[in-house]
């Protein structure tokens, strides 16, 4: 049986000067396919547009490797 981890995303918990600076559509998918690069699997996101910026909160997961 498969086993999984899950993590919850939120565009405010991470630092605008960071990967999401000015949380603008490219600087969201940047980030959403670091994610998918280490294996997490979005299963569902709300995804908000406040005066031409991006905000989401998410839950991805992924197969538990232990």
């Amino acid at each position: 049986m498969k086993k999984w981890e899950y993590k919850v995303l939120d565009s405010k918990d991470i630092p605008r000067a960071g990967i999401l600076k000015g949380r603008d559509r490219s600087g969201v998918e940047k980030y959403l396919n670091s994610l998918g690069r280490e294996g997490w699997e979005l299963v569902n996101i709300d995804f908000r547009e406040f005066e031409g910026r991006f905000e989401f909160t998410a839950v991805a997961k992924r197969e538990k490797s232990w």
